[in-house]
């Protein structure tokens, strides 16, 4: 299979592509930087490029079988520039044919299933306190995804880990059976088999250790 990443640089990204290409998979990579990403394979193409740029996603995604998202906001960030990354990321997809979309959110952006406990509404007002920008962001790219016609999975997750893989994930909804922490390694393995999976098509699952 053909896959396209977007965040590849980040800790999770990097576990993403290893495993895409452990896994068989042809890897197409857009970094901003290149030498961020020290992996090197003859199924592995890392394009040069932001995703702000409509022209390089368009590039990125031209062939691919699916796409998967793992972008984060953060401070240094341009304000909602994840969430219009991800609409040139639809945009590129929807031009080339391009169905399956899987992006990472994390689990204080709400949805319709969640049954959030105090605790879990607690951690949601502080980080929309103290990360307004990218809160708003985050929200903003669940809302474009929810509203695109393409066959989307928005994987949320809690608090990442550096912790080694388990292979044993909780799948749920705030408030239902999930956890507070989630190895890294392990989030970019369920978000690799959903491009072959349809069993959270058009759902936002939360996934925990």
């Amino acid at each position: 299979m053909k896959v396209a990443i977007f965040g590849g640089t980040g800790k999770t990204g990097q576990h993403l592509i290893q495993q895409a290409l452990d896994a068989g998979h042809q890897v197409t990579a857009l970094a901003r930087t290149p030498s961020k990403l020290t992996l090197q394979h003859e199924r592995l193409t890392i394009m040069q490029g932001d995703v702000q740029d409509a022209a390089k996603v368009n590039e990125a995604v031209k062939g691919v079988d699916a796409v998967i998202s793992v972008l984060g906001s953060s401070p240094n960030n341009p304000e909602l520039g994840v969430s219009r990354g991800t609409e040139n990321i639809i945009a590129g997809m929807q031009k080339h044919g391009v169905r399956r979309l899987v992006v990472s959110a994390g689990a204080g952006i709400g949805d319709s299933n969640d049954k959030p406990t105090v605790i879990d509404t607690a951690i949601k007002t502080i980080i929309r306190l103290f990360s307004p920008k990218a809160y708003a962001d985050m929200n903003r790219v669940s809302q474009v995804v929810h509203a695109c016609n393409l066959d989307w999975t928005i994987v949320r997750v809690p608090m990442l880990t550096d912790d080694p893989k388990t292979g044993q994930v909780r799948i749920g909804y705030l408030g239902k059976g999930v956890g507070i922490r989630l190895a890294r390694a392990d989030m970019a393995d369920f978000m690799l088999r959903q491009v072959g999976d349809n069993t959270y098509l058009r759902q936002a699952p939360v996934i925990s250790n």
